[in-house]
């Protein structure tokens, strides 16, 4: 089969495009024949982690070198690249229960990767689900990471419906969908927060205000929130603070060791008898289990969800695809397609 393969750390053109031994699936795994993939942040990440030092990391130290022993100290342990995907099952192992040949499905393989090929086996209970019905194969490989992340941070700090939300950081993966749960699945009044070219985006997946950060610092234009959700970290409490509510929640999808020391302390505050009312901060770590995934599917096909491409890429040109996500210019998902005996989906 053929895969994108990678075998140093380095620039976009480390991607070679290779014939690779076809996997069979165990008793417990699928075999999915994979026409549609993403560029992600993590990707850009793992091609080029040998020069990703821990100050450039977006997570503590010890997530750091545990990553870098993972991924591999010289060279990459694993060579293909990928984690979200939509395809067809081609076979399914003898003990599988969930799953048929035939059937239409999307995931994400998380940290594992190998979605940048034709084919990809998973054990069949990893995150994986039956694809939405209203989505195609190229819109719906752009939801899992995004959505499951989202979902599973959100759902730590109990959303009220009504209650003010604001999104730092709401174009990228993680940020547009926690844009779309926190107003179709939560009920909040959602504000996000962008760059002048992502405004339009932003607006389309139902946020009630977007903020240009280039022209507005929103701690300093005197809105409250119940809730202000950082995606990458770009802000900080004590800059924050002072635009939450009461009991306001600061919670960060990346974080340092100074942001979780803030979190043990605003949570040992906050937990005090005389103290009826604290804001804190919360760090979170999200997990993708299956079944988010399939409720995610739910929310997709009540048009609760949406995606939005913006450049679709053949496998052959994964380098490149990875030259224009590294310019940080996207408008949403970059989705690399596959072909299979001349047809593509």
């Amino acid at each position: 089969m053929k895969a994108i393969v990678y075998t140093k750390y380095g620039p976009p053109d480390v991607l070679q495009l290779k014939e690779v031994e076809k996997p069979t699936p165990k008793d417990n795994e699928i075999l999915i024949r994979i026409y549609a993939t993403t560029i992600n942040y993590g990707d850009i990440i793992a091609r080029n982690f040998k020069n990703i030092s821990p100050r450039k990391f977006n997570m503590p130290m010890p997530f750091w070198f545990g990553a870098r022993i993972y991924f591999g100290l010289r060279k990459p342990k694993i060579t293909i690249l990928g984690a979200e995907l939509a395809g067809e099952i081609e076979a399914v192992g003898k003990d599988v229960k969930r799953f048929k040949e035939g059937d239409q499905v999307f995931g994400y393989i998380g940290q594992s990767m190998g979605a940048n090929a034709e084919y990809l086996r998973m054990l069949e209970d990893r995150c994986v689900a039956i694809k939405p019905a209203n989505m195609t194969y190229k819109e719906a490989a752009t939801v899992p990471y995004g959505a499951i992340m989202a979902l599973s941070l959100l759902r730590k700090v109990n959303i009220q419906p009504g209650q003010k939300v604001l999104v730092n950081g709401s174009s990228g993966g993680i940020g547009s969908a926690a844009v779309q749960l926190a107003k179709s699945h939560f009920g909040a009044e959602v504000t996000g927060v962008c760059s002048t070219p992502r405004l339009e985006l932003v607006k389309s997946l139902g946020a009630d205000k977007v903020i240009d950060y280039t022209q507005e610092d929103f701690t300093k234009n005197g809105e409250r929130y119940d809730l202000i959700f950082d995606i990458l970290g770009k802000s900080s409490f004590s800059g924050c603070k002072s635009s939450l509510k009461q009991n306001g929640r600061y919670l960060l999808a990346s974080f340092k060791m100074r942001q979780l020391f803030q979190m043990l302390r605003t949570s040992i505050i906050g937990s005090l008898p005389v103290r009826q009312a604290s804001k804190k901060v919360i760090c979170a770590m999200a997990t993708d289990k299956a079944e988010d995934l399939i409720f995610i599917k739910e929310l997709v096909e009540a048009g609760k969800i949406k995606s939005v491409i913006d450049r679709r890429y053949p496998l052959e040109q994964t380098a490149e695809a990875h030259r224009y996500v590294e310019k940080g210019h996207k408008k949403g998902s970059v989705v690399i397609t596959l072909e299979h005996n001349n047809k593509t989906n």
